[in-house]
């Protein structure tokens, strides 16, 4: 599973769904544990969550410990009484941004999709006027059986959000399909959910990370690059509706939800995936930290330290240089490069843009930035420079793609 942990965490300033209502109905079934996981992930990221349970999911998990995680009480009956007019299958989706049903339950899909209204999270989902998600959970064949297939498929004609299932070994010991998603995805697929859709219909080519070129077996040239904005770029670029394609040099992060991920090490193969990819593009970011320079001839073995021994001299040749590449093809995408200068920004970033023949470089201090949750840049094109004030790097990246899709050929982007 691809998911990035904790998404919501480290991060400053206004948490990602400060403002959202959600209820997070919860049907019978194993995947009720993840539930917990999923109800922390939300309200850390600032939504208020509204837990209804179906006899059955209590089976499972308590509505104590759900409540003790949502901070508000839980409901599990359409005759709670807590509702002053007795009508908590009207009140409680009212000022909610979205229903969340997860687990959805086989029975659950079926009861949706005929407009059966038995019980209160059921009445619930009838009676809403906001959208609606489901996240089904169960075993492989009940999943793959004719009716449920209908079933689903008819919810999603109804225009009801399926997120899911994935994949994998079941609680019944089988393996295939009908799993739940991890909550990490769960989560990310609510946040994608509510993004802007800047990016609707495009498809964006990433990279990120360093680049390792080798002297040897066990040693190579490299960088303090971390990928974090690039990965974090990535998301923001898959949650406002484009198809993301990320082309990552060695580090230690998960991929976004969503987005296809290519490794590479070095910047040959960096650039010979980007060549590859680019011409089926809208966008191209070049946010990777790409060595400049390789081993002419890297040794097949171990370069041994030996006592008496000269130290060992390296012929270095330049690496290929890929936003550039990228641009001087025809019909090349947008192309968007990032710059890490060590000082005078504003004089290295503007000639790099211009030498690089790119309408917009994005440019930083690196070497105070790398490793770091947070970030402030610069934004350079002809005749002019942007700063944008500091902020976390999922953040900043969500500001970066809004202003790449205002920047687009026949963009309409609402400000």
């Amino acid at each position: 599973m691809n998911t990035v942990p904790d998404p919501a965490s480290g991060q400053a300033g206004q948490p990602e769904l400060a403002g959202k209502h959600l209820v997070l109905g919860m049907t019978g079934g194993i995947a009720c544990y993840k539930i917990a996981e999923l109800t922390r992930l939300l309200v850390k990221a600032g939504a208020t969550v509204q837990i209804v349970m179906t006899e059955a999911a209590t089976q499972f998990i308590t509505p104590v410990t759900m409540q003790a995680l949502s901070g508000r009480p839980v409901y599990t009956s359409q005759w709670d009484d807590r509702v002053p007019n007795n009508m908590a299958h009207i009140d409680l989706s009212r000022d909610a941004d979205a229903i969340v049903i997860a687990p959805a339950s086989t029975d659950f899909l079926a009861k949706l999709a005929h407009g059966l209204a038995d019980d209160l999270l059921s009445t619930l989902a009838i009676a809403r006027d906001c959208p609606l998600l489901v996240v089904p959970a169960m075993n492989r064949q009940m999943w793959s059986n004719p009716a449920t297939q209908r079933n689903v498929a008819q919810l999603r004609a109804d225009g009801i959000e399926t997120l899911g299932p994935d994949s994998g070994p079941q609680a019944c010991g089988e393996i295939g399909d009908g799993r739940m998603l991890e909550p990490e995805a769960v989560y990310e697929a609510i946040a994608a959910f509510f993004a802007p859709k800047v990016l609707a219909g495009r498809r964006v080519l990433l990279t990120a990370g360093p680049t390792f070129e080798p002297i040897d077996p066990v040693r190579g040239l490299t960088n303090r690059s971390s990928g974090k904005m690039g990965f974090a770029l990535a998301r923001a670029a898959r949650q406002a509706g484009a198809d993301v394609h990320l082309v990552a040099g060695p580090v230690a992060l998960e991929t976004p939800w969503g987005v296809f991920r290519e490794d590479v090490q070095t910047a040959q193969q960096m650039r010979d995936a980007v060549m590859r990819a680019a011409p089926d593009y809208d966008v191209f970011i070049g946010v990777a930290a790409v060595a400049d320079w390789r081993v002419d001839q890297a040794s097949a073995d171990k370069i041994k330290k030996q006592a008496g021994r000269s130290v060992p001299h390296f012929t270095f040749v330049e690496n290929p240089d890929i936003l550039a590449a990228v641009a001087t093809l025809p019909h090349a995408p947008y192309c968007v490069g990032f710059a890490a200068e060590s000082g005078d920004l504003e004089a290295h970033g503007e000639e790099k843009r211009a030498r690089k023949n790119v309408p917009l470089l994005i440019g930083n201090l690196g070497p105070q930035t790398f490793g770091l949750d947070d970030n402030e840049v610069v934004l350079f094109e002809p005749g002019r420079h942007t700063r944008l004030p500091r902020a976390d790097k999922q953040t900043l990246a969500r500001t970066l793609i809004g202003e790449i899709a205002r920047r687009l050929p026949d963009a309409s982007v609402l400000s």
